[in-house]
């Protein structure tokens, strides 16, 4: 396989080409983590790939610094393969791919700022640049007043803002980020977020995160791809993976999400065929685009006098564009007609099922 042309390189700064990676299990059979994978991170974007344990998403973040090596296929990173570097070449990329952790990884002999000089010492820089770049790195974080505090001393938050310090410290390219939020309460989830929306933007750089929360990718990524099983099951930019969810795991994985989930008494009473007699049809509404603000059940109220039930929902923002869900019940021998007039003005509908 040749390498990516030059104009797919410049518009790119990770890509898997039919990577796949293999393990033997104890018992003697070999087990894909990850197959056949093709996707392309763009520079400069943030991107989300989410999966289930096991899915293969930790497997496909350590291919890209090459702490696991493809077993079929390659990945490249700023048009060099990966699994094909040795000694100084894969030094190089390494320095190029800064990583985050879950769980910090930070060394408790070592103050904020001698954790953050870490990556520098060892690559056998002079003391002066150290002392420069890391408190210049400490301000970026915010953590000015705790420059000489040990980890134990710090909250979570914290302790993740040292580590994505730590991560900048070499001037990477691409920042990895593994599952960086899942050991933060939700209000530090979002201003560590906040943080790396704020370093993608200003210093350009590509962030490639993993996680099992689509609320994560909802508020940060601008493209998301879904792994299930080793494979890449969908993709896309987020808005529009959310907006239109193809495959069963995501929309799994969106059930929990701005509020698409069914309350349990509805849900214990759902049939997925119309029974005979009066029945209730319940719909999911996707509110987006031009009309996702437009009070569109009041107006299908208004204009053919259906009244609707709301069930659960919410409309918000993913990056600057409106969306949401929301889930209704209505007569159902007036479905097909909501349907048709909600569909008309730009909304999309699913039937979910129907209450007797």
């Amino acid at each position: 396989m040749s390498l990516p042309d030059e104009a797919s390189i410049k518009g790119a700064a990770i890509q898997f080409e039919a990577a796949s990676k293999a393990f033997t299990a104890p018992n003697g059979k070999t087990v894909s983590a990850v197959d056949n994978v093709s996707l392309t991170i763009d520079a400069g974007a943030i991107t989300g790939i989410i999966g289930r344990s096991g899915a293969g998403k930790s497997t496909m973040l350590r291919m890209v610094n090459g702490l696991e090596r493809p077993t079929g296929g390659r990945v490249i990173v700023a048009g060099r393969d990966v699994g094909a570097a040795t000694g100084g070449d894969l030094r190089a990329i390494r320095r190029d791919v800064g990583m985050i952790f879950q769980h910090f990884n930070l060394l408790s002999s070592r103050t904020v700022f001698d954790n953050i000089a870490l990556p520098l010492e060892i690559a056998g820089v002079g003391a002066t640049h150290i002392t420069a770049r890391v408190n210049d790195l400490i301000e970026r974080v915010g953590l000015g007043a705790q420059r000489d505090r040990f980890p134990a001393e710090l909250s979570g938050g914290q302790k993740q803002r040292v580590g994505i310090a730590r991560a900048l410290a070499t001037e990477p390219k691409v920042l990895l980020s593994d599952e960086a939020t899942s050991a933060l309460d939700p209000e530090t989830t979002q201003t560590v977020l906040a943080l790396l929306r704020d370093i993608n933007r200003d210093l350009g750089l590509t962030i490639l995160l993993i996680t099992h929360e689509m609320a994560v990718v909802r508020d940060i990524a601008s493209h998301v791809a879904v792994i299930d099983g080793g494979k890449i099951v969908e993709e896309g930019r987020t808005y529009d993976v959310f907006v239109a969810p193809k495959h069963p795991t995501t929309q799994s994985f969106l059930s929990g999400v701005i509020g698409t989930t069914l309350p349990a008494f509805i849900k214990g009473k759902m049939l997925d065929h119309r029974p005979d007699g009066a029945s209730e049809e319940v719909l999911r509404v996707t509110f987006a685009g031009q009309h996702a603000t437009d009070p569109m059940l009041a107006l299908l109220t208004r204009d053919l006098g259906i009244a609707v039930n709301i069930l659960a929902g919410a409309v918000e923002e993913i990056g600057t564009q409106p969306f949401g869900n929301l889930l209704v019940s209505l007569d159902a021998a007036r479905g097909v007609e909501a349907r048709a007039y909600l569909e008309r003005h730009g909304l999309v509908t699913e039937v979910l099922g129907y209450v007797g």
